[in-house]
This record gives structure tokens, sequence and C-alpha cells, in this order.
């Protein structure tokens, strides 16, 4: 969150709110019936923010009140990875169902899939780009998939790896993406 906060997931399917710089543990946030597997917190505003678990829901959390404001359903597995998209009013996740999806807090909906019947793995990592336009994910298949967020189509896949994409991330100025793998790259 900054220097002094942050939430950290965890495989005890639970999310904890820390107070850094005193060591301590502020909150715990304990509504999933899985591992936690990753959170982001909004862009617009670090109060609040997302975890996606084992339990196949993304769960959307208020600091302020220590409660879970949304759940959202729709993905068949884990979910892996979850990011905010850049205005802070939606989320992307990615999930060993092998499929991407954005989902909107204002409307409380899935508003796209990504998916391709020729790409049946799971997805370990997602990333918006800065403008929103573009969904980047890390998959199994040693692959990095670039899809359409208003199309929803895929638009690219870029190849290099010799093991899973486990990671990735977009630069704070939107002018580079970044991957790690299981290969050391």
């Amino acid at each position: 969150i900054d220097e002094n906060k942050i939430i950290t997931s965890s495989g005890d399917s639970t999310c904890i709110y820390w107070d850094v710089a005193n060591a301590k543990a502020v909150m715990n946030f304990n509504d999933h019936g899985g591992d936690v597997m990753s959170v982001s917190i909004n862009p617009q505003n670090p109060d609040i923010f997302v975890s996606g678990s084992c339990d196949s829901t993304a769960k959307v959390w208020d600091i302020r009140s220590g409660k879970c404001t949304h759940t959202f359903h729709g993905h068949e597995s884990d979910i892996n990875s979850v990011h905010f998209f850049p205005n802070g009013n939606a989320f992307g996740t990615g999930s060993d169902d092998s499929s991407c999806r954005l989902f909107d807090l204002r409307s409380y909906a899935q508003i796209n899939k990504f998916d391709n019947h020729k790409i049946l793995c799971g997805i370990t990592s997602v990333a918006f780009s800065k403008s929103g336009r573009l969904l980047f994910a890390g998959y199994d298949d040693y692959n990095c998939y670039v899809w359409d967020t208003q199309r929803g189509t895929l638009l690219d896949q870029l190849v290099g790896h010799d093991n899973r994409v486990s990671c990735l991330g977009v630069s704070q100025d939107g002018k580079a993406l970044v991957t790690g793998s299981w290969d050391t790259l």
C-alpha cells in the first residue's frame, strides 16, 4: 500500500494487513475457502484491494471496515492472479481453468472472458497496459498472451521462454513488459 503498510495473501486462506514499521498484523481478512494466491491494491483507492483464491472466487475488500464488499464468481478452478484495471473500476483475473476474466465493480458483473480453445493450460499472472486496452497473461505453456480488453480477442503470443511464465509486470510509464519464468530467465 505504501512504505509502512502491506497486504499479504497466504495458503492459510487469509489476507493480512500489516504495519511494517511495528512488524504487527493490523487486520485479518478471512472470507476465502481456499489458498489466497494473489492480491492487488486499487490504484485509485488504497483502502480497497482484491484477492484471488483457489476457491475460484475473487473478493473485493475494504480495509476501513475489514469486510468483503463483493464476491465474484465465474471461474471453474483456482484463481492464480488478480490485477486492478488502471482506473480502479474493474479488475482482471487469471485461472487454472485456462481463462482470464474482466470483472466490473460498478455493475458487480463479469464483463469479458478471454479464452481460446487452442490454449488449454493455467494462467499464472495477469497485468494491464497503462491505458487498460491490453491484458497481458502469463501461461503454463511457456507463453505470454496479449488480449484486447475491449474486443475480447487474442492479439498476440509472446514466445521465448522454455518453461512456464510465472510472473509478469508492466512498467509505470507503460513502455515495457517484463516476464519471469521457471526457465530462470
